[in-house]
């Protein structure tokens, strides 16, 4: 069930309710939830409010399992030609050796 922001627009107390989408809008402050010592019966408006996000948890769906194989080509072909030439001498190594380091002695 989402949760709605309502402001009283007598005191102007806001405050949230859970509603199910087809519930009708408050137009009254509920008398559990008014701040005044005598129940104001102002009347409340929805507020528009940044609401939760939408967050996909697991390993089960991501946005690029559903991608067109013509999508996929063109990324392949993309990421091949950004990637560097490799070189002949790639599987010759050449090893450094370090510097010997000189102890002091008395």
């Amino acid at each position: 069930m989402p949760t709605y922001q309502y402001l009283c627009t007598k005191c102007q107390h806001q405050f949230d309710v859970s509603q199910s989408m087809t519930e009708e809008a408050l137009t009254v402050c509920p008398k559990d939830r008014c701040p005044q010592k005598r129940w104001g019966r102002g009347q409340v408006k929805r507020v528009l409010s940044g609401g939760a996000g939408f967050l996909l948890k697991g390993s089960g769906f991501h946005a690029t399992d559903y991608r067109s194989e013509g999508y996929k080509q063109a990324a392949k072909k993309e990421s091949e030609a950004a990637s560097p030439k490799k070189d002949a001498k790639e599987g010759t190594k050449t090893e450094t050796k370090p510097a010997a380091s000189k102890t002091l002695t008395d």
